[in-house]
């Protein structure tokens, strides 16, 4: 059976970027250990008295507080193991299984290529998979194929997505990383570009080797360092100017991280053109989604475009965004741009377009050499179906970012009527209640025993009632206390 002759499987509705928790509800002992080099603050265990009720308890405690890093650690909580751990009916399928037997078909129909290796990890993504290649008669060049299927906002038809998917190789750009070959079916896709030994922007940055697992090259750096000045504007300016040259195209990125971006001599080349069309979640989307005022693809990119231009500056991300003051850069101009893309102003209010950021001291006097012209073709018709595909992309966005806002505020009046500030006013307002009731209620019976004497003494007739004859009940209401 050839790659093409698959039968669908349909789209993954399920979005990997979501963040997963954990409560604890039992513990086992267990020996300290790291995850990626990075140390984590596993509970020590005991050997006597471990089954003390104050010491599970304790324990208890230490393994939520462990479970919690680990969930919002954004390298690690995206992490297979994590997600197969923590929702194991979601994540239980092989996916590099699932990769070498779409692409055993794809090498049945195309036999001139060949795998010289897996490459492990390399990337972040638990659905998308690499094999370093080789064409048979170049034995000594080496490509890199990506596997990746269906992501819950692909939008376009089976037959849109497969001609844009093979229109990739087409696109000529001086700042994207040129495509050798694209194909695709109604599950899947598959491309092959040439490997590159300096690797990418973020291996540059981390002092890593592009083969090696992505945990392992980013998840705790030896050293963290930032990059030149003249390297941050350069590789800024060449990056806004391809966003700038997709949004024009009218089509849809919104995959901007350190690791799309290739480097090959001195310019940044984007990669990943491809993960839009397959309907992939970005990187930065738990970022992102938290925000209601970014809500286009255009406005995602800017955003991210402030996240990656944080790690070109400080050697690593940012702890968490919005960021309330950004530490010494080497110019101000870049803590300008910074805060129009990652200050509390800039997430409540919006993110600036990317001609905007352009205009900015920082990029505007960068001058750019290249003599290869642009150029990628979209027919009339893809571009409509581009444009369609990118409004339900931003259409799930914004019903995500309204459910989470919905929930903040739920979890923020729980939290508040939950308080111990709010139940000691509760209770002193209870009490207030009760004593004013309590005055009330004596008032009204004084009232009722002093027009019961006046009457008495008036010589007012009143109706006779035999000894034995029961007092009729008092009609008046009380006032319980609250």
């Amino acid at each position: 059976m050839a790659f093409m002759e698959k039968p669908p499987a349909g789209k993954v509705l399920l979005d990997d970027t979501v963040p997963l928790t954990a409560a604890i509800e039992a513990s086992q002992s267990l020996q300290s250990h790291t995850i990626a080099g990075l140390s984590l603050p596993l509970p020590p265990k005991k050997l006597i008295g471990n089954m003390d009720r104050e010491f599970i308890a304790e324990r208890q405690k230490g393994l939520q507080n462990y479970l919690n890093v680990i969930t919002t650690n954004h390298i690690l909580s995206n992490c297979e193991l994590v997600k197969k751990f923590l929702d194991p009916n979601n994540y239980s399928a092989s996916y590099t299984e699932i990769a070498l037997q779409q692409v055993s078909m794809f090498f049945r129909s195309e036999p001139k290529w060949e795998v010289v290796e897996p490459l492990k990890d390399i990337g972040w993504r638990i659905r998308k998979k690499y094999f370093l290649m080789k064409i048979k008669n170049q034995p000594k060049e080496r490509l890199v194929l990506s596997w990746a299927d269906l992501g819950p906002d692909k939008y376009l038809s089976d037959k849109d997505f497969q001609c844009l998917i093979k229109l990739l190789p087409s696109c000529l750009h001086p700042y994207i990383y040129r495509v050798t070959f694209a194909t695709a079916n109604e599950s899947s896709a598959l491309l092959i570009r040439m490997f590159n030994e300096k690797g990418t922007l973020k291996d540059l940055i981390y002092k890593a080797k592009p083969k090696d697992p992505f945990l392992r090259k980013y998840c705790n750096p030896k050293k963290i360092q930032g990059l030149e000045l003249q390297q941050i504007k350069t590789y800024g300016r060449q990056i806004l100017e391809v966003l700038k040259f997709l949004h024009d195209k009218g089509f849809p990125y919104g995959h901007l991280h350190a690791s799309n971006v290739m480097l090959e001599g001195d310019a940044c080349r984007l990669l990943d053109l491809e993960n839009s069309l397959l309907g992939l979640p970005s990187f930065y989307r738990s970022y992102f989604s938290q925000f209601r005022k970014i809500n286009t693809l255009e406005s995602v990119d800017v955003h991210c475009f402030g996240h990656l231009l944080y790690e070109m500056t400080y050697g690593r991300p940012p702890d968490s965004v919005p960021v309330d003051s950004f530490p010494p850069a080497p110019s101000m101009a870049v803590v300008a741009v910074l805060e129009s893309t990652l200050s509390c102003e800039a997430c409540k209010n919006g993110m600036p377009t990317v001609s905007r950021l352009l205009q900015m001291p920082l990029f505007s006097d960068v001058l750019l050499t290249t003599s290869e012209k642009p150029q990628f073709k979209i027919p009339t018709k893809l571009k409509e179906a581009l444009r369609i595909a990118k409004e339900c992309i931003e259409k799930r966005l914004i019903e995500e970012q309204k459910q989470i806002h919905q929930h903040r505020r739920l979890t923020r009046a729980q939290s508040h009527h939950g308080s111990e500030e709010e139940r000691k006013k509760r209770k002193i307002l209870a009490r207030k209640k009760s004593k004013r009731s309590a005055v009330e209620n004596s008032e009204e019976h004084s009232a009722k025993y002093s027009n019961s004497n006046n009457s008495a003494g008036s010589g007012a007739s009143s109706p006779l009632t035999s000894p034995s004859s029961p007092t009729p009940p008092s009609t008046a209401v009380e006032h319980a206390p609250f």
